[in-house]
């Protein structure tokens, strides 16, 4: 009972948070991470109430409205930065490429952070979830909330039809494998399943990249 009861005080202070702190780093690699998470780390610290501080832990309501906000701004910030970045480079007329590559790597970040840090706490389960959750979140509210208010306030919305039977058949083909190499790790979180996994993803985008540039041909479009 004793060891136990040990266990169960040294996971609480391993739980336990250390409110952010912005004074100057005392390592090289320290200070590289603080420049360039400075413009990002300073407007959230003065505008977003820390409640791991015994004295704000009562803010709670407007840090986490506050949260709301700024996942608001950011989103807003990268997808106008990546429409410009693909105009650029001449992808103006194919946005989907953009958004198979920098939007879904950036929307995917809080997933993987999230996910990192249940793993790491034994929650395998809770990380898969979490994934598979917010994908179908964003499929099922994400996308038709906006597009009614769109639709409500007059606006149309145009979706490009072009190869997306292939797109759902190449992301029914995918589902089989990752419950296929899932099956085949025995059903364990191993460095071979995630290896795995990152080796699907990368088929897949290539594969989808060469769809969307028309160097690869959907077969059912041509049909058409």
């Amino acid at each position: 009972d004793a060891e136990d009861k040990q266990e169960e005080e040294k996971a609480e202070e391993e739980e336990k948070e250390e409110p952010l702190d912005l004074s100057w780093p005392d390592t090289h690699r320290a200070r590289l991470f603080y420049i360039i998470l400075a413009p990002i780390l300073f407007p959230l610290a003065f505008s977003t109430p820390d409640v791991r501080k015994a004295r704000r832990r009562m803010l709670f309501p407007i840090t986490f409205i506050m949260s709301i906000l700024w996942i608001a701004v950011f989103s807003y910030l990268m997808v106008w930065w990546t429409e410009t970045l693909g105009r650029t480079m001449g992808l103006g007329s194919k946005p989907e490429i953009m958004g198979l590559t920098l939007i879904a790597a950036g929307t995917s970040v809080p997933d993987l952070i999230t996910s990192v840090i249940v793993a790491r706490k034994g929650l395998g389960d809770m990380a898969v979830s979490s994934s598979l959750g917010s994908n179908l979140f964003d499929i099922c509210v994400g996308l038709p909330i906006p597009w009614l208010i769109a639709i409500a306030i007059g606006k149309e919305i145009k979706v490009d039809a072009d190869g997306m039977f292939c797109s759902v058949l190449m992301l029914f083909a995918m589902l089989i494998a990752i419950i296929s190499i899932i099956a085949i790790s025995k059903w364990k979180m191993t460095k071979c399943l995630g290896g795995s996994m990152f080796l699907s993803y990368f088929c897949y985008l290539i594969i989808a990249l060469l769809m969307g540039l028309d160097v690869l041909p959907c077969i059912f479009d041509k049909a058409k």
